[in-house]
């Protein structure tokens, strides 16, 4: 052994606690054990340890190939520094205030025409409208040139045009799921705002032609505040600034055009101010009011003047097919006139339905002037027959029958074996005249038979009156000769 701190003869290496011999060497199977145990225990070590629950989810930790954004919204300590500078300024005052006025572009997309409505004189639109102009106040230091986007909330910060809809009477900005709100800033200071918005507006429609007729709607915006001297409005692109949806349509109507217009408008009060126009021009469908109006109200007519084809003496049935008649124009009338406003001048389907009425008014009255000339001839014949002696009762009606047979006066006088010439007594003659008939009775019995159709058609033109021969002919040619003027003129 050898003292702590010296060098081993043995070994030629220092030893702080001395060395050991050859004699004293670990034996061979000891190492083997210590190598393996420190091999056990360096395999323990590399395991995963099992850590107590608390609770928590671990998260993994991303690889070392994901790349982490870098989040420019985080506010660093110190002094932050915003993008945009809004509390730097007095946004209440407009951009350039003092100076000239500011340019402000307007583009309007129309994305629905929702209802015209006839009675109330109004149309309801939904568009997205678009403003620009250039606030450098909200300019900002930019490598890229990129704009920045934000929601409505900005809106309530910085100057924005006040824009009004003139002549509205509802309106309102669509506010799901959030406010359809965007505003969008580039580096420069420009500025696009636009907004979803459905409004209610005023139309002053003319019915003169309805419903022949086309309708010119506009819906006309205008700042509110800002006279031209402060703001000035303008379409950005001219006719290009309205852009209409294809899938525009209206059950009533065909949508013909859209056009922009714009001209200053004058208030005695505050002074003169921009004002653009949205011009639409509608025309109305017709086939509807074909179908609803003009068939049925034509049909009625037609169905009046079955009556001239009736039996004058059939009161009841002619009386009751013209009453009907009217009433049904009636109806027809007072259905159109509830669905359109109280106007004071006559429209186009007035004209029609009332002159539909006339004709049918007008088959009344023909009945009744030929119900009162019959029964005043009826009455003249009666007091002609009262004044008539009873002598000539039985003559009278002898003839009668002689004429229901087809013979006259002559012809009983030669088969009776008279001669023309040969003058007869009356009681002569009225004896003559019944023999005849009695002995030729059976002879003219199957002449009868075959003449009965014949008599028939001609007992029912006996049967009717002139006035009904006349209007079978006058009214069908006056109603075609008014159709024709109408569609001439209001088509």
């Amino acid at each position: 052994m050898v003292k702590p701190g010296e060098i081993c003869p043995t070994t030629g290496s220092w030893k702080a606690a001395g060395c050991i011999t050859d004699g004293h060497r670990m034996p061979y199977f000891t190492r083997l054990v210590l190598f393996l145990f420190c091999l056990m225990v360096l395999v323990e070590s590399r395991k995963p340890k099992r850590k107590r629950w608390t609770g928590h989810v671990e998260v993994p930790k991303p690889s070392h190939l994901y790349r982490k954004n870098l989040d420019v919204t985080k506010i660093r300590k110190g002094k932050p520094q915003p993008l945009l500078r809004v509390d730097d300024h007095d946004f209440s005052m407009r951009p350039a205030f003092g100076g000239p006025a500011i340019p402000v572009g307007v583009d309007v997309q129309v994305e629905s025409l929702d209802s015209i409505s006839e009675v109330d004189m109004d149309f309801t639109m939904t568009l997205y409208l678009r403003h620009y102009w250039k606030d450098e106040r909200l300019a900002f230091s930019s490598s890229s040139n990129k704009s920045m986007t934000f929601d409505g909330r900005l809106v309530k910060k910085i100057w924005v045009p006040d824009v009004f809809f003139v002549h509205s009477k509802r309106s309102f900005t669509h506010d799901t799921t959030t406010d359809n709100i965007m505003l969008r800033v580039f580096p420069d200071g420009h500025v696009l705002y636009s907004m979803r918005i459905t409004v209610t507006a005023m139309c002053n429609m003319d019915f003169s032609h309805f419903p022949l007729d086309s309708q010119t709607c506009s819906l006309e915006l205008e700042s509110y505040a800002y006279t031209d001297e402060d703001l000035m409005l303008y379409w950005k692109n001219g006719d290009e600034s309205l852009k209409t949806d294809e899938k525009i349509s209206l059950s009533q109507f065909l949508i013909q055009k859209f056009h922009t217009a714009s001209r200053l408008a004058f208030y005695s009060s505050t002074g003169w101010y921009n004002r653009l126009y949205i011009n639409f021009t509608l025309r109305r469908h017709i086939f509807f009011f074909l179908l609803q109006t003009y068939f049925p109200a034509s049909l009625m007519v037609m169905l009046s003047w079955v009556s001239f084809w009736i039996d004058r003496r059939a009161v009841p049935a002619r009386v009751s097919l013209g009453i009907t008649t009217v009433l049904t124009m009636s109806t027809i009338i007072t259905g159109v006139n509830a669905s359109m406003p109280r106007v004071s001048y006559v429209k186009a389907v007035d004209v029609y339905l009332w002159v539909s009425f006339v004709f049918v008014f007008l088959s009344v009255l023909e009945y009744a002037a030929v119900n009162y000339l019959t029964t005043v001839q009826e009455r003249k014949e009666r007091k002609l027959r009262a004044k008539l002696p009873c002598a000539m009762c039985g003559m009278l009606h002898s003839r009668t029958l002689m004429l229901d047979g087809s013979y006259s006066e002559s012809e009983a006088n030669s088969l009776a074996g008279y001669p023309r010439s040969h003058i007869l007594t009356e009681e002569e003659r009225q004896d003559k005249i019944v023999v005849h008939l009695a002995l030729s009775q059976e002879s003219n019995a199957s002449r009868r038979k075959g003449l009965l159709k014949g008599q028939m058609g001609r007992r029912i033109f006996q049967n009717t009156h002139a006035i009904d021969k006349y209007s079978r002919l006058i009214f069908p040619a006056s109603y075609i000769f008014f159709n024709l003027i109408y569609w001439s003129v209001f088509s």
